[in-house]
């Protein structure tokens, strides 16, 4: 009876090791983040005097307008911020953006879509590997990754020196071939399984997630990824196209899918 006991208990822990294989890889801001947290750290940049708000009258409030009356790409707003970014960071002090990250999550980081959330939740529950992998600071993806529970993470790498100070470098995380690295080195991390793995995103910059895992998901996806992705004829057969908006979830089938 003993025996059978140890034989069932190492059955069991194997199937657990199985399980804990399986990764699910999540984009930060459009696809669990509503926005862009990138926004909310340049609004308090501006507000504690980091960055002056002429630069957000004169710089990038155009590219805003412009993006927020459907004229203009949201992508040439994003990046106008970031450039300002790495500019305004270099000389800071890391605990400076730690703190200004820390205040972001704790003031913003309940706006979620409630798929991804649950989603988290379910991968959580079945004990799966959750990574984000992220266009957006390191600090700041670290904080939402502690609030949510996610294994690991990557962010874009902002570098600092040897005291702690930010030299206006970066090593990007917002573009496919950084996140296909990225995915690479967490599968060699973790020993994970990408035939029974699953990913999140929403831009074209995720597409080589994706094409990795057994199960992607568009959640919100642009216009970019969606054409990207029809094209793919492989890719096609194991999308999954998810939208939220306001209290209602639609599971499209993206062939049907007619752009107007």
């Amino acid at each position: 009876m003993s025996f059978l006991f140890v034989i069932l208990s190492i059955y069991i822990s194997k199937g657990c090791d199985r399980m804990s294989n399986i990764g699910a890889f999540f984009d930060l801001d459009g696809t669990l983040y509503r926005e862009g947290l990138i926004t909310e750290v340049f609004k308090k940049m501006v507000k504690y005097e980091i960055i002056g708000s002429e630069r957000w009258y004169n710089d990038v409030r155009p590219y805003f307008m412009k993006w927020d009356k459907r004229q203009g790409d949201y992508d040439n707003y994003l990046l106008k911020m970031i450039d300002i970014y790495i500019e305004s960071i270099k000389g800071l002090k890391r605990h400076q953006m730690e703190y200004i990250a820390q205040k972001v999550v704790q003031q913003k980081g309940d706006r979620v879509y409630t798929f991804t959330r649950d989603r988290i939740k379910w991968h959580q529950a079945n004990n799966h590997k959750l990574i984000i992998i992220s266009g957006s600071p390191s600090e700041l993806v670290s904080e939402m990754a502690k609030k949510y529970g996610f294994t690991d993470y990557i962010g874009a790498k902002y570098i600092i020196d040897d005291e702690g100070i930010y030299t206006g470098n970066v090593i990007p995380m917002w573009d496919s071939k950084s996140k296909a690295k990225a995915i690479n080195d967490f599968v060699n991390k973790y020993n994970i399984d990408l035939d029974k793995s699953y990913a999140y995103g929403d831009t074209a910059g995720d597409y080589t997630m994706f094409k990795n895992v057994k199960h992607p998901y568009c959640m919100n996806p642009t216009k970019e990824l969606l054409q990207k992705v029809l094209k793919d004829r492989e890719l096609i057969k194991k999308v999954n196209v998810v939208v939220e908006r306001k209290d209602v979830i639609y599971n499209l089938d993206i062939e049907d899918i007619q752009f107007l």
